[in-house]
Formats: C-alpha cells, sequence, structure tokens
C-alpha cells in the first residue's frame, strides 16, 4: 500500500485492502484536465484511475500477461461526492474473487481534504475481467503463470 500522507485515508485504505486475494493503492490529483464545466471531475476520470490502479496491482504481480487478454465483461460505479481540481485523490483495487475464467474487483476512491474540504468516499463500485487468450473470442481459463502470480 502506498501511504496517502493522510492519516484518515490511510486508516480507509488499509480497512479496505484488508483480506483481499490481492490489492494496491495509487495516490494522483485531480488536474485541469479532469474536471467539466462544473468544475469537478469528470465522471470518466474515476475510471481512468481504477484503471491505472489495476494497472499498478497487476505490474506489482508481475502478472503483465493480464493486460492482452483481460477485457471487461461488466463495470458499476456509485459517485458518491465531487473531486476538485488540485485535489489529491487515492484509488484503492482489490481483486475480490479469482474464478475459471473470471476476476471480480471492488474499488473506492477517497478524496483527501481540500480546500475547507473533509476527506470523503468519492466514488466506489465493481468490475469483472474475463480471460480471452489472443486470437480468441471465447473465454478460457487464467494461464498458471496469472494464477502463481495471485496465490503465490
Amino acid at each position: 500500500m502506498q501511504p496517502s500522507g493522510d492519516a484518515s485515508v490511510d486508516a480507509l485504505l488499509g480497512g479496505f485492502l484488508a483480506g483481499a486475494v490481492a490489492g494496491t493503492s495509487l495516490l494522483r490529483t485531480i488536474e485541469w484536465v479532469d474536471t467539466d464545466a462544473a468544475g469537478h471531475q469528470h465522471n470518466s476520470v474515476i475510471m481512468r484511475m481504477v484503471e491505472a490502479a489495476e494497472a499498478k496491482l497487476f505490474r506489482e504481480l508481475g502478472a503483465a500477461s493480464y493486460f492482452a487478454i483481460a477485457p471487461r465483461v461488466r463495470h458499476e460505479i456509485d459517485y458518491r461526492a465531487k473531486l476538485y481540481f488540485g485535489q489529491a485523490v487515492s484509488t484503492a483495487i482489490v481483486i475480490e474473487h479469482v474464478g475459471t475464467t473470471s476476476m471480480g474487483f471492488a474499488f473506492k476512491v477517497w478524496g483527501h481534504p481540500h480546500e475547507m474540504r473533509e476527506a470523503v468516499l468519492a466514488a466506489e463500485g465493481r468490475f469483472v475481467t474475463v480471460c480471452v487468450p489472443e486470437g480468441s473470442e471465447k473465454s478460457a481459463p487464467w494461464p498458471e503463470s496469472i494464477r502463481l502470480a495471485l496465490h503465490g
């Protein structure tokens, strides 16, 4: 886990990551390009941060082969609070379930204290990926290399 520098968010990160098959967190800042005309984050920013945390997780696991074979087949996001330009944001992702051909994830995105605002849970959700080997149109069991990386 990457400490965020904010004790309240660090505690939330630790609690969320505990007990998962695997997980990680990522600290980012909301940039101007991430905001929309209403002055807060555009809804697509949450998924970009989640995907960046997912990429970090599989790099940390040494399972880079995952990226070419793991399309999303489902995702859901509940938006809970706004994030603003310049605000630090911690995204945590965990693998909740590894099946024969699918993997289930959960994520939470916290905004750090910013301009008189307290830390907030900005978004949370889940998504599922399925193993589809390169050149195939159908799902297949996860390769042994990925299973080993997850279960070490």
